[in-house]
């Protein structure tokens, strides 16, 4: 935003010293473009979130990169199923909570900047993780994950609060991932490449 102000005062002062409209209108331009894409980027839009009985919902938009068995080593310390989406800078950034319970565990991880898809984002990237345990005492893992050009995270809550299933939780600037680790034997409802919307999308029900 700064940037965008900077160069709008730019354009004012070559307008002042008479620049030619049409070196205004090149000029103006790529201001324009930036302008739609940050407004774009910051985009916060209503979802409602589906609400299927014991249902783990997708936390962001994007797109499902990996459903997988994986050993989480560090909060279960045992085999989880994995499901991985990846945001885009054209997705809405904003991340949501899986599922409705407490905040049992979180934790901030400074790191390295790989390309999001890269396999060892997840546990070398700057990222956070979070566990909510559910009413039935299942407990849900999630990972925001920074990737090459994501490289700020944001996150609102604490450990003992209660998470409202499709609430806001957080947000990752200009793209990168969310991984969420469910009970193996959780009945998987999405596939590889689908995409998802965040709150909307039921990703899996737990068992």
């Amino acid at each position: 935003m700064i940037s965008t102000l900077l160069f709008a005062g730019f354009l004012y002062g070559m307008s002042s010293l008479g620049a030619p409209s049409w070196v205004m209108a090149l000029l103006g331009l790529p201001l324009l473009v930036l302008y739609i894409l940050i407004v774009r980027f910051f985009r916060n839009p209503t979802r409602l979130s589906d609400k299927t009985e014991n249902g783990v919902v997708s936390p962001c938009d994007g797109k499902v990169v990996v459903i997988e068995e994986v050993e989480e080593t560090e909060y279960f310390k045992d085999k989880r199923i994995q499901i991985s989406i990846f945001m885009s800078p054209l997705n809405v950034h904003v991340n949501r909570n899986p599922v409705s319970g407490i905040f049992s565990y979180f934790k901030y991880h400074p790191g390295k900047y790989l390309v999001a898809w890269h396999p060892k984002s997840s546990t070398e990237n700057e990222r956070t993780t979070s566990v909510i345990k559910t009413e039935s005492g299942v407990e849900v893992l999630f990972r925001q994950i920074a990737g090459a050009v994501a490289r700020r995270i944001r996150w609102y809550m604490k450990p003992g609060e209660k998470a409202g299933q499709g609430e806001e939780m957080g947000f990752i600037k200009f793209g990168s991932r969310v991984d969420v680790y469910v009970p193996i034997g959780t009945e998987i409802k999405v596939e590889l490449d689908q995409k998802v919307s965040a709150a909307e999308t039921l990703l899996a029900v737990l068992k």
